[in-house]
Order: C-alpha cells, then sequence, then structure tokens
C-alpha cells in the first residue's frame, strides 16, 4: 500500500489532516499542470482547489490499490477538458516555468543538443517557442505531454489518468515529441534526438 494510499484510507474516515498532507503531496504539481495548459495562473490556482475539492468529496470513491496519482489527474484532466468547453479555445495553453534544470533538460533534449550557461537568451527563445508550440499540438498529445513532462507523471499513471491503454500513451507521447522537434527544427533549434518514450 502506497502513503496516498494510505492517507486516503484516512480521509475516508473523516481525518482532515491526512487531507492536508494530500494537499501539500500533490498542489504543486496540479498547478503546474493546469497552468500548463491554460496560461492563467489564477485559472490553475482555481482549478487546482477544484480538483482537491472533488478528490474530498468522490473520496469514498478511491479504491487504494496504488494508483492515486492516476485517479488524480483523471479528475484535473476531466475538470480541465469540462472547462475547456466552457471557454475559448485561446484559454487553453502556455507556460508553467519549470525549476530551471528542469527545463533545460527538457528543452535541451528537445532540440537534441546541451545548452551551455551563456547560451540564457537562446534558451529563453526556445522556451517561449516550445510554449507556442505546444498549444499547437492536438489536445490528447500536449496533456499526455504535460503530464508527464511538467506534470511529472510515469507514462503507466498518464495512461490511469487519459483513461487509455499504455500503448496508446507511449503513441500519443512520441507523436507529441516528433512534432515538436520537427517544429523547433524548423525554426532553427537543433536536431531532433531519437529518444524513445519510457
Amino acid at each position: 500500500m502506497t502513503e496516498d494510499d494510505a492517507l486516503m484510507i484516512a480521509v475516508q474516515s473523516g481525518d482532515g489532516q491526512a487531507f492536508e498532507c494530500l494537499v501539500e503531496r500533490h498542489q504543486r504539481a496540479l498547478l503546474g499542470f493546469f497552468y500548463r495548459n491554460t496560461g492563467d495562473i489564477q485559472l490553475a490556482e482555481d482549478l487546482a482547489q477544484e480538483t482537491l475539492l472533488r478528490v474530498y468529496s468522490q473520496a469514498w470513491d478511491y479504491l487504494p490499490r496504488g494508483r492515486f496519482r492516476g485517479w488524480l489527474f483523471r479528475i484535473a484532466r476531466n475538470l480541465l477538458i469540462d472547462t475547456s468547453r466552457r471557454r475559448t479555445h485561446d484559454l487553453l495553453l502556455h507556460s508553467l516555468k519549470l525549476r530551471p534544470d528542469q527545463e533545460h533538460d527538457l528543452l535541451a533534449n528537445l532540440v537534441g543538443r546541451s545548452r551551455r550557461p551563456e547560451d540564457g537568451a537562446s534558451h529563453r527563445e526556445l522556451a517561449a517557442a516550445v510554449d507556442e508550440l505546444l498549444g499547437e499540438l492536438p489536445e490528447e498529445q500536449r496533456l499526455t505531454f504535460t503530464l508527464h513532462h511538467f506534470a511529472g507523471l510515469s507514462l503507466p499513471e498518464v495512461a490511469e489518468a487519459m483513461e487509455i491503454p499504455l500503448a496508446t500513451c507511449k503513441s500519443r507521447l512520441r507523436l507529441a515529441r516528433e512534432k515538436l522537434q520537427g517544429r523547433l527544427r524548423r525554426l532553427g533549434f537543433g536536431a531532433p534526438v531519437g529518444e524513445e518514450p519510457e
């Protein structure tokens, strides 16, 4: 049994501190996921809070099988889709800024080269280009990519959150990477890498 499972069992028993612990463990990842997909920090905060409220109100629906993050992000994904249907498509997408080392690694991986610290301006241009190009991906590929790379979910967790087979998840992630790499190459940001999904 995972720590999240134990906390959810405590929440099901009415333990408010267990819920606060779950909030502390997952709020940042939720906020990052929503911000990456809406570009609006206030909306991202509201959606993260709404997701956590839904977790609390649906606690009895959770079966402790060690897959809490997948269940949590399925709620988040469904809320994002519901919200995006009510809002214009322009509100979907833009950027959560990762910690600099994480962003550097992801961006360097996408363009297939390492970057030196003195490449700061080029790095900012690359980050802006990736943010813009993410908006051009089909929604399912974008969500798969952002759940994996920006919310930090494993591929099995992404598959569970998206309610798709693992093979479909890997395919969507590969397609998203290929599209991003191809578009970045056309913009002059380096050669692609041959990385396969995990």
